[in-house]
């Protein structure tokens, strides 16, 4: 296993309130696998991932729990120091936003060589340079060598993502956290720039854990697919299993919300209710407001986690539902 995460507990402690931003989530990540995260915005998606790294927002930000294994090592209990050698070098993290990611008075040739200086202190000067041009050109940055004097104003948005990519993946890092990295691509580029971390993820057996809201993007790019609710998994299983088989009434929620082509329709479908606000406290099952199923169990008490469901031993959801049989997904 590469990355086994059991019970992680983020919590931000402000003056007002705690707000448990990520409270108890569990997950793993195989060797060449895509683990795809998804939920709606707030659902404490990018608090996850940025705790895996220890770069969780402070001072509110705390870690209170849990433990985060990489290749048996707890991320959780290292040092500041060993995390530092971690970062780049074995896990890197694409954020969503590259035009706050990349520094705007440093050229791009710069900020690619210090991610190749600090992960790979063997390259002489020549090697780098020589190192930085295939990057590029490897992530499809067209005319590499004149690029690598332009500054981020220079680029284009989708040229800007794609050069936070070849940061990530500078180092050969075993894992690579993408932080929703198409938000702001338009569908061409999209198209594209999902293509490429796909064929990296072929020829490197890189593990990526790929954040997003789009079930589209799930749809054709990860092996397995965890669904986030006010900051706990509430569905994880392979993604043609979630897909034909969605347990949960969110996860069924998300997948009727997205337009299908064959259908026509006067009114798109849309989630009633809005999430849980920060800080409140939080009894029950989290989706029980919004829930059509919800009874008074769901919302004084959260259900266990149900295995098993459909044919897959690995999909599983937290329901109180899924006691009845009759509300099963079929085996067949």
């Amino acid at each position: 296993m590469l990355l086994e995460v059991k019970d992680l507990r983020t919590y931000l402690f402000t003056k007002r309130a705690t707000v448990k931003a990520v409270d108890g989530v569990s997950f793993y990540l195989r060797r060449g696998e895509t683990l795809g995260i998804v939920g709606e915005s707030g659902s404490g998606k990018s608090i996850m991932a940025l705790s895996l790294l220890q770069m969780e927002p402070k001072p509110a930000g705390r870690i209170v729990g849990g433990e985060a294994l990489f290749r048996g090592d707890d991320l959780l209990r290292k040092s500041q120091g060993e995390m530092r050698t971690i970062r780049g070098r074995r896990i890197s993290m694409i954020l969503q936003d590259p035009q706050t990611s990349l520094n705007p008075v440093f050229t791009i040739g710069n900020q690619l060589n210090e991610a190749f200086v600090t992960g790979k202190q063997g390259l002489a000067r020549g090697g780098v340079r020589k190192a930085v041009v295939d990057v590029l050109r490897k992530v499809n940055i067209a005319d590499p060598e004149r690029r690598v004097t332009a500054f981020p104003h220079q680029l284009s948005g989708g040229m800007k993502q794609r050069v936070v990519g070849a940061i990530a993946i500078s180092c050969s890092p075993d894992i690579v956290i993408a932080d929703e990295p198409t938000t702001s691509l338009d569908l061409t580029i999209q198209a594209q720039y999902l293509r490429l971390i796909k064929r990296l993820q072929d020829t490197t057996g890189v593990g990526v854990i790929f954040i997003t809201h789009d079930f589209g993007i799930v749809a054709k790019m990860c092996d397995r697919v965890a669904v986030m609710y006010a900051g706990k998994i509430v569905e994880h299983g392979p993604v043609r299993s979630i897909f034909n088989h969605p347990s949960h009434p969110y996860t069924q929620a998300l997948i009727n919300s997205v337009p299908k082509l064959e259908e026509r329709t006067e009114r798109l479908y849309s989630i009633p209710g809005q999430p849980p606000a920060p800080g409140q406290e939080l009894v029950g099952c989290r989706f029980a407001p919004r829930c059509e199923f919800a009874d008074e169990r769901c919302r004084q008490e959260y259900p266990p986690q149900f295995e098993g469901l459909s044919r897959h031993s690995e999909h599983t959801a937290d329901c109180w539902r899924l006691e009845d049989p009759t509300w099963r997904p079929s085996r067949h």
